[in-house]
C-alpha cells in the first residue's frame, strides 16, 4: 500500500518571521496605546500647541529613500547580486545613521524652542512618542550594522535569505509607522 505524504512545510510560516509579527503586533498595539492617549490628554488646559522641527520632514525622506534601498538589497541578495547587495545595505545602514541624526536635530531644534521635556504634557508626549520610535530605529540601525558586517566577511557564507527578509519587513515597519506618527503629530497637534 503507497502512502502519499503531503509537505505542509512549505506553508508554514518560519519560526523568526512569526516572532518578528508577534513583535511587531506588540509595538503597534503600544503606540495606539501612546496615540490614543495623546488624543485624549490634549483637551487639559495646559496643553500647548509647537511646531515640528523641519529635521523630522527630512527625515522623513530618508526613511523613506533607505526603504527603498533595503528593498533592493533583498533583490539583489535573492539574484546573488552580492556586489550590489553589500553597497545597497551599506546605503541603507548610512542612511538610517542620517535618520537618527535628524532625530537627534529635531530634538535640538524643540529644545531650542523653549520645549524641553518636562515642562508640558504635549511636548512630554512628543519625546515619549517620537523618543521611543528612535529607539525601535535605533536597534534597527545596529541589526544593519551587523547585516553590513557579514555581508562584507568573505569567509562566511550563507545564502539563506530569512535574515534578509526579516530586517527588510522590521525596516519597512519603522519606516511606515514614522510616517504614521508624523502625519499624526501634524493633524492632531
Amino acid at each position: 500500500m503507497n502512502t502519499v505524504m503531503i509537505d505542509n512545510r512549505k506553508n508554514r510560516i518560519h519560526p523568526h518571521k512569526f516572532t518578528l509579527w508577534v513583535g511587531i503586533g506588540s509595538i503597534l498595539m503600544m503606540f495606539a496605546g501612546l496615540t490614543s492617549a495623546y488624543i485624549v490628554k490634549r483637551n487639559m488646559a495646559n496643553w500647548e500647541s509647537f511646531d515640528l522641527p523641519s529635521a523630522f520632514w527630512y527625515s522623513t525622506a530618508v526613511m523613506a529613500f533607505s526603504s527603498v534601498t533595503l528593498w533592493m538589497a533583498l533583490k539583489a541578495f535573492r539574484e546573488r547580486a552580492m556586489g550590489k547587495y553589500r553597497s545597497l545595505m551599506l546605503a541603507t545602514l548610512i542612511l538610517g545613521i542620517v535618520f537618527v541624526a535628524l532625530q537627534v536635530v529635531g530634538f535640538s531644534e524643540l529644545v531650542q524652542q523653549g520645549l524641553a521635556l518636562g515642562r508640558k504634557s504635549s511636548v512630554d508626549f512628543l519625546y515619549v512618542i517620537v523618543g521611543l520610535h528612535g529607539a525601535h530605529v535605533l536597534g534597527g540601525v545596529i541589526v544593519l550594522i551587523v547585516m553590513s558586517l557579514k555581508a562584507f566577511n568573505t569567509k562566511v557564507r550563507s545564502y539563506s535569505s530569512v535574515p534578509v527578509e526579516l530586517i527588510s519587513t522590521y525596516w519597512h515597519f519603522v519606516g511606515i509607522l514614522w510616517i504614521y506618527l508624523l502625519v499624526f503629530l501634524v493633524m492632531i497637534r
